[in-house]
Parts: C-alpha cells; sequence; structure tokens
C-alpha cells in the first residue's frame, strides 16, 4: 500500500492506493488530525509528500520509524522531462498536478488546471516535456484583495451559487468581478492553448473546480483528486528505479 498526503495552503490532502489505484482519500484541516488518522488507517509501508508549506516535518517525524518516507522536492526524479528554468522554485502541487494528468494523458499535449488559493495553469506537451505555465490569484484571495487594499469595500466570502453577471449592489458586484472574472480568464486561457496546440486535453482540478467546471465553455476532464494520482504516480516511479 501507498500513502500520499498534499500540503496545500488551505487544506491536507492524502490517498491511500493499491495496485488497483485509489482505495480512499482524505482530507484534514490540521497535521494533528493528520497524524492522529494515520493511527487508525490501513497500513501501509511507503509514503510520498508533497508540500507547498512548512508543516510537513512533524508528519514526517511521526510516521518515519518503519517505512520508507520520501518528501518529493526539486531533485526528485519524476517521469516527465522537467524544462523550467527554475526548477528550484517549482511548487510541488504544480509538477504533481501535472505527473498526475499524464498519469491519464501521456504523450499528449495537455494543460492542468489547479484551481485553489491560487489558479495555475502548467502544461505539458506531446514529448512528456513540462514547461511551465502561469499564476493568478484564486477566486478567495481576489474577494480578500478588494477587501485588503481599498477603504470602503466589504469582506465577501466565495458563493459558488453565483451566477449573476451583473451584480446590482457592493456585494454581487464583487462576486462578477471574482467568479465571472474568474471564469472568463480560465476560458480565454484555454483559448490561447487551443490555438498554439493541437489535440489539446484540459484537466480542472482543485477546491473550487467544481464551480468553475459548471460555468467554463470548454470541453475538460476533472479530477478532484489530481494531485494524489500524480504523488502516487511519482512514488511508484522512484521505487521502482
Amino acid at each position: 500500500m501507498n500513502f500520499v498526503v498534499d500540503f496545500g495552503n488551505t487544506r491536507i490532502k492524502a490517498g491511500m492506493f493499491d495496485a488497483a489505484g485509489l482505495q480512499h482519500s482524505y482530507v484534514f484541516n490540521s497535521v494533528q488530525g493528520l497524524i492522529e488518522a494515520v493511527k487508525e488507517i490501513p497500513a501501509f509501508q511507503n509514503c510520498l509528500i508533497g508540500s507547498v508549506t512548512g508543516m510537513h516535518t512533524e508528519f514526517i517525524k511521526a510516521i518515519r520509524k518503519g517505512r520508507n518516507v520520501i518528501l518529493f522536492e526539486a531533485t526528485t526524479p519524476i517521469p516527465l522531462k522537467n524544462l523550467y528554468k527554475s526548477a528550484l522554485t517549482l511548487g510541488s502541487d504544480r509538477i504533481a498536478g501535472s505527473v498526475g494528468a499524464y498519469s491519464f494523458y501521456p504523450n499528449q499535449n495537455v494543460l492542468t488546471i489547479d484551481a485553489g488559493t491560487c489558479i495555475k495553469y502548467n502544461f505539458v506537451n506531446a514529448k512528456n516535456e513540462y514547461l511551465g505555465g502561469a499564476i493568478s490569484p484564486g477566486m478567495p484571495m481576489r474577494l480578500k484583495a478588494m477587501k485588503e487594499f481599498t477603504h470602503a469595500l466589504p469582506i465577501v466570502e466565495v458563493d459558488k451559487n453565483f451566477e449573476e453577471l451583473i451584480g446590482t449592489n457592493t456585494k454581487d458586484s464583487m462576486l462578477s468581478g471574482a467568479l465571472t472574472g474568474a471564469v472568463a480568464e480560465v476560458d480565454g486561457m484555454i483559448d490561447k492553448y487551443l490555438l498554439n496546440y493541437a489535440n489539446l486535453q484540459v484537466v480542472l482540478t482543485g477546491g473550487d473546480s467544481d464551480y468553475l467546471g459548471k460555468q467554463l465553455k470548454n470541453r475538460l476532464f476533472a479530477n478532484q483528486n489530481l494531485l494524489l494520482y500524480g504523488l502516487n504516480t511519482i512514488l511508484n516511479y522512484n521505487l521502482e528505479k
């Protein structure tokens, strides 16, 4: 059994894999909750950890004894050729998502869109080369920025039932700008990739993918556990080496 963990900016996601694929997925709000859960879940021998925070250190100390634990870093071998010019600064979540998309669509042009705290665009070409992509503010960040950088605008939370183009009050105007604007951005970015790359497969993941997936005009494949699949693919790749 393989256990993989993604320490994200807002949540910790984990998955248990066997030879047949993902058997269980988990979401935690704290490192302590994750550590306690490990005591109850099925036994595992191999673990790969991806992290964009420093919270993983405590978890590694708690589970390392008797297990093969790998922290996914820039130097960790992956089944893609990484052509990113500043590979040492590349977030583990970006490359793990791309490896996850690659595991479903090898030898294809694939644009992976991870809609979370930030919206991250990551591109792998048909030669299985990771080229890079783009990063922009996610929907909650857009709303928070309007509050933080103005004197009069209020705190507004993301409302995933909101679908109005024209906001008739301040709250709805902010929601339209942040949510409708994010949808327009993502659709526009997909359109640009379609102009440049034939037979493009688009894969959507992340906490806000449920909202975006319903609003986007472009066709795509959605998978909430894409990063977990990527981490497991990387783990198996290293175990086989």
